[in-house]
């Protein structure tokens, strides 16, 4: 059983920066694509950001404009989203995805708040 643990979402102002963690335990890390998704009430889940298994490679969704960077450590079993220059239209409950082939592992998300 895989199992993703999601932190360091909260309230922060337009223009403010905030870094995401997601721990995962329980299967082997390094195997991984990660990924982070984020959801509003009332929208569909959106894609953000995704790294390859070793960290070579990363992809951004549209809506993100260079603000945001995925990181990952494979010796802590870690996977981190360095959000910087926050808009509110970035408030949403952002969840980390684990990606294996067919098999998908979901965090329950963190939430992020951006004032004005």
């Amino acid at each position: 059983q895989v199992q993703l643990v999601e932190s360091g979402g909260g309230l922060v102002q337009a223009g403010g920066s905030l870094r995401l963690s997601c721990a995962v335990s329980g299967g082997t890390f390094g195997t991984y694509a990660m990924a982070w998704f984020r959801q509003t009430p009332g929208k569909e889940r959106e894609f953000v950001v995704a790294i390859s298994r070793r960290g070579g490679t990363t992809y951004s969704g549209d809506s993100i404009q260079g603000r945001f960077t995925i990181s990952r450590d494979n010796a802590k079993n870690t996977v981190y989203l360095q959000m910087n220059s926050l808009k509110p239209e970035d408030t949403a409950v952002y969840s980390c995805n684990a990606i294996f082939g067919y098999l998908n592992y979901w965090g329950q998300g963190t939430q992020v708040t951006v004032s004005s």
